[in-house]
């Protein structure tokens, strides 16, 4: 991740020039397509007995967070960067909060079936809302649910069907989880080449962080009175957004320049992710994690 930001910011105008040219679409596109095919047939089995804290997490994801995007980005002068900010909120989930779940010790079913749901929410919601958060006519809600359905809902569920339709994906599932990988190190670089130093990114930083803090509050309250592992599964999926839909948005809604803070945004989650994971795998092997939630019944039985 450090090593596709420090690219981005040296190699910054053909970079940038993909990023104007549906660049972060087309990168973004496959590393939908390429996490969904990584998606087992059988991951979502058994989340009907979590369905209304499923429903609950949602309804955070497309109302909490993005007032608290909003609000957060007020720390930020007017302009590009100020926007990618406001936007962080109406991603859906982090793609690699399946991962960081797993890492944890947590319920990746939980995690996937929030990831799946958030994307469908944000798909169908974030045009409006963000047109309603801009307060001006420039963002186009038709545009931005087309696009997103193109590079978001299309490849996830191309992706998830194939993977339970074709026996041979499965078998691939190395070199999806490798290209995946690839693909956030470019959006990255993508993203890092938008930016240009200035002192007003302290700003950017400051009002990230906020957002962030937030977010793994929202996280905590979601996961109260559940057992150790969904608990840490909402935790992770609250708290970590999908920083490349976020950029593409931005870019979508006010143009590349500001998709700039979300290259920032998404060292920040993934490191805050994959810490968290540590830690709480660690406490896991100690005894009682997360807390709040409350202690998983003998057995590991859910």
């Amino acid at each position: 991740m450090l090593a596709a930001a420090a690219l981005g910011l040296t190699v910054q105008p053909p970079l940038a020039w993909l990023a104007g040219h549906h660049g972060l679409d087309v990168v973004l596109a496959v590393l939908v397509l390429a996490t969904a095919l990584t998606i087992e047939p059988g991951a979502l089995r058994g989340l009907g007995a979590r369905w209304r804290r499923l429903l609950a997490a949602l309804a955070a994801g497309i109302t909490v967070l993005p007032a608290l995007s909003w609000a957060a980005s007020r720390l930020v002068a007017p302009g590009p960067l100020r926007d990618g900010v406001m936007v962080t909120g109406l991603a859906p989930s982090e793609i690699a909060c399946v991962a960081t779940t797993v890492m944890a010790g947590g319920a990746a079913a939980v995690a996937a079936g929030l990831l799946i749901g958030s994307a469908a929410v944000t798909v169908a919601a974030a045009g409006p809302i963000l047109a309603l958060e801009a307060g001006h006519g420039a963002v186009r809600p038709a545009g931005i649910v087309t696009g997103l359905a193109l590079v978001v809902a299309v490849p996830l569920a191309a992706g998830i069907w194939l993977r339970a339709r074709v026996p041979l994906i499965a078998s691939a599932e190395r070199a999806a989880t490798a290209t995946a990988t690839a693909a956030v190190a470019a959006l990255v670089a993508l993203t890092a080449a938008e930016v240009h130093l200035r002192a007003r990114y302290l700003a950017v930083a400051l009002a990230l962080a906020v957002f962030l803090a937030g977010t793994v509050l929202a996280g905590r309250l979601l996961g109260i009175g559940l057992p150790r592992q969904p608990a840490t599964a909402l935790l992770l999926a609250a708290s970590m957004r999908d920083f490349a839909v976020a950029a593409a948005l931005a870019a979508a809604a006010f143009g590349p320049p500001a998709a700039a803070p979300l290259g920032l945004y998404g060292i920040l989650a993934l490191a805050w992710g994959t810490g968290a994971a540590g830690v709480l795998r660690a406490r896991q092997a100690a005894g009682p994690a997360v807390p709040g939630a409350a202690p998983s019944p003998p057995g590991g039985r859910r």
